[in-house]
């Protein structure tokens, strides 16, 4: 895994996209780098508002990874993203269409929920996606079924094409957990990056270097891997949804094809 410079993450933040492998992957790498974490959050909120219209909700879809994920190693993103989130928030916002604003307020309900932030930031956070339209507060449960219940087409009556189906399919043949090759390379990681008891052979600046550069290796390797990892549950979640669409339909259209029968058999 590189070391940290701020030219990195800039490199790295230009190179972001909209997709959950590229978040978590930079997440990963941000939460590595937690020592850092005020030239972060700076040099995260001057992008931000550097970056296009359509590329903002993606910054704020990362700062909400790097603050959920690395709370349990400590609190430093969390403190540093505060006095900076309400502002980041109200930008967005504003350079938002509704659609953009219905995502931003799932991020704030969630946030709610586990109570990410004091309620005094958390009400600015209202106020700024908001203003003074009173919002009422939705259940994370409610959250996940609102998610849950989305059709990847948009419409409950607009159920997926064969083709479509069968592309999905084709696509995870492909797909990280058949992936042997990097299995393999995992699997023959360095005995010296999993037991830490073998730290004790470290003698000198050099042997200690060699070590950390076979660790950095093996984060990265593992963040790339469980990036796609996270993108394949995606795929497959849609897939399901897709599946469900699919055979509601031709259960509608079975019962329909059994109706018309019954009523030609009654007729004559």
């Amino acid at each position: 895994m590189s070391a940290f410079s701020e030219a990195a993450l800039e490199r790295k933040l230009s190179e972001l996209s909209n997709s959950q492998q590229s978040v978590q992957t930079l997440s990963l790498w941000l939460i590595h780098h937690r020592k850092h974490a005020g030239p972060i959050v700076s040099v995260w909120h001057r992008e931000l508002r550097k970056a296009k219209p359509n590329r903002k909700l993606t910054f704020l879809y990362l700062a909400n990874d790097v603050i959920q994920n690395s709370k349990r190693k400590g609190p430093e993103f969390t403190k540093d993203f505060a006095p900076v989130i309400v502002e980041a928030f109200k930008h967005v916002s504003s350079e938002s269409d509704e659609s953009c604003k219905k995502h931003l307020g799932r991020v704030l309900s969630i946030w709610e929920e586990r109570s990410v932030y004091e309620n005094d930031v958390l009400e600015q956070l209202r106020q700024a996606l908001y203003g003074d339209r009173k919002v009422k507060k939705r259940t994370y449960e409610q959250i996940k079924v609102d998610e849950n219940n989305c059709s990847p087409r948009g419409s409950p009556t607009d159920p997926p094409q064969t083709m479509d189906l069968i592309r999905a399919l084709q696509e995870l043949e492909n797909a990280a957990s058949g992936d042997a090759a990097v299995h393999q390379r995992i699997a023959s990681l360095p005995i010296e990056v999993q037991d830490v008891s073998l730290l004790d052979r470290i003698t000198d600046k050099e042997s200690g270097e060699q070590l950390s550069k076979m660790v950095d290796d093996a984060c990265m390797l593992l963040a790339d891997y469980n990036g796609r990892l996270a993108a394949e549950i995606d795929d497959r979640k849609q897939l399901i949804r897709m599946l469900s669409d699919f055979l509601r339909c031709q259960k509608e259209f079975l019962a329909e094809k059994e109706h018309k029968l019954e009523v030609r058999i009654v007729l004559f």
